[in-house]
């Protein structure tokens, strides 16, 4: 379970202070679909960063299965997150000199795999995501659909406890949108993976399980309450 409590982040231009996420409390259970929505600047990404522990808080913490991970040290943090938190980005953010299978195993490696399990692990999640004739492929030769469906297997690699996805939607068509989400929904649903997104896309919301709306950095309602 991840628990934020009276998160905060407090940013400083000058002599403004530019309240991103005020004061927010939330729970996010085992297994969860869940989609933070709200307009531009409503302090969406910035939550997801605290959460992956990719941004400090201001004030206020985040918990993961008990642990507060918000007061870990950077270099706790970022074992934390290498061994826990799968990120999907807006921009796909795979190494181009990288083929899609060899992206999927760059997280491993760096987790310390053996090269057997590489590349079992990194074959049966391009099969997970559709995308197994086209291992020897690199961004380059791939749409953006299939670029981000090797982003979502890359995310996996670390069998983490769950998934962030900072609007992975936003820069593909619709019939990509519709195969990423049929995919996504498919693991939370068979693998009981956790997602957690921050989109602006109705075609996500409607897919969502729960919907956590922000206004100006604060919650102003949650579908599960």
């Amino acid at each position: 379970m991840i628990q934020v409590k009276n998160l905060s982040k407090i940013y400083k231009q000058g002599e403004l202070e530019v309240k991103a996420v005020n004061n927010i409390s939330m729970k996010v259970y085992d297994g969860e679909f869940t989609a933070v929505v709200g307009p531009s600047g409503s302090g969406k990404t910035t939550l997801l960063n605290c959460i992956g522990g990719l941004d400090s808080c201001t004030s206020g913490g985040v918990t993961v299965d008990g642990e507060l991970i918000s007061s870990y040290s950077s270099n706790q943090i970022i074992k934390f997150r290498l061994n826990n938190i799968g990120f999907v980005f807006q921009s796909y953010n795979l190494i181009p000199v990288l083929s899609a299978k060899e992206n999927i195993e760059m997280v491993m490696l760096m987790l310390g795999y053996k090269e057997e399990e590489r590349t079992k692990r990194s074959i049966e999640l391009l099969e997970k995501v559709e995308m197994l004739d086209m291992s020897d492929r690199r961004p380059n030769k791939m749409s953006g659909g299939q670029q981000q469906r090797v982003a979502v297997a890359r995310a996996l690699a670390s069998k983490p406890k769950f998934i962030l996805a900072d609007e992975p939607t936003a820069n593909l068509d619709s019939k990509s949108t519709a195969n990423l989400l049929d995919i996504m929904s498919r693991l939370n649903r068979e693998e009981n993976i956790t997602f957690i997104f921050s989109t602006h896309d109705q075609r996500v919301i409607d897919r969502a399980r729960r919907v956590v709306t922000l206004v100006d950095g604060k919650i102003i309602s949650d579908s599960n309450e």
